[in-house]
């Protein structure tokens, strides 16, 4: 967790994430105009918007998909240029799409190693350490599922959720990027993401939540930030709106607003 000293001789805390100016235009649709966001250590930071408002456009530069028209990103207090998905990982950005990405035949832990799984000598697959880094992983998350040596397509819709952002942590995510994570979860199962999201914030990982459900948003999200037409409309604490308000930016209803302390300076 990176702090600096403050004018008073306070540490300050640094965002892991630092948004500055990042605009992307598609031929001539200007998908996003000059966003500015920070996102912290151990802060959940919901990004909503309607259809088209920006939300994946964004998510995809970060994670490494698409390179910004102009604009620029720091990552733990360095700028940085991601050329590609390897590199954002490689900076500790892990991103759980809403197809999850899992492979339904094969076990938990396999899953959660995937393609970086422990061998012995370089060769051999070293079965036993992974169940047991796999087990101890998803111990340290408050994640219940009936064994780690299970194939995940005999899990519940919220527990393959919590494999796959198991497996983002496993490869050293400390920036996790979620679109959608309950969308197809019932209400038990969605209650069960929701307090791993939660949990995961006491492990001082920070979240970029993208979702379309804001049932339960204020009491999940530390901020709100709202795209609309590309355009960062609403950047506010989650204690300091409403629902309604939330729909009216989202909706161009009303007007949106920010707060000093939520924006980069």
């Amino acid at each position: 967790m990176s702090v600096t000293p403050g004018s008073n001789g306070a540490q300050v805390m640094e965002p892991i994430l630092r948004i500055q100016n990042i605009s992307k235009a598609f031929g001539h649709v200007q998908a996003l105009s000059g966003i500015e966001l920070e996102v912290f250590p151990g802060e959940i930071l919901a990004l909503l918007g309607d259809n088209g408002a920006g939300k994946s456009t964004l998510i995809k530069i970060l994670s490494g998909v698409y390179f910004p028209d102009q604009g620029k990103l720091r990552i733990k207090n360095r700028d940085v240029a991601i050329v590609g998905p390897r590199h954002a990982q490689a900076l500790g950005i892990a991103t759980v799409y809403q197809d999850l990405s899992l492979v339904d035949t094969r076990p938990v832990a396999h899953n959660i190693y995937l393609g970086r799984e422990p061998r012995t000598f370089g060769l051999i697959l070293n079965k036993s350490k992974m169940e047991r880094d796999a087990a101890a992983l998803l111990g340290k998350l408050k994640i219940n599922l009936p064994s780690v040596s299970v194939d995940v397509e005999m899990l519940s819709g919220g527990q393959r959720q919590a494999v796959a952002i198991a497996r983002a942590i496993a490869q050293g995510g400390d920036l996790l990027l979620l679109d959608e994570p309950w969308a197809s979860l019932g209400v038990e199962q969605t209650h069960q993401v929701q307090q791993l999201m939660l949990d995961l914030r006491q492990h001082g990982k920070a979240v970029v939540l993208i979702t379309h459900d804001l049932s339960n948003i204020t009491a999940i999200a530390d901020k709100i930030a709202v795209l609309r037409q590309g355009k960062l409309v609403a950047h506010v604490s989650s204690q300091a709106t409403t629902q309604h308000e939330i729909i009216s930016w989202i909706t161009g209803a009303a007007p949106g607003r920010f707060q000093e302390e939520s924006v980069s300076a």
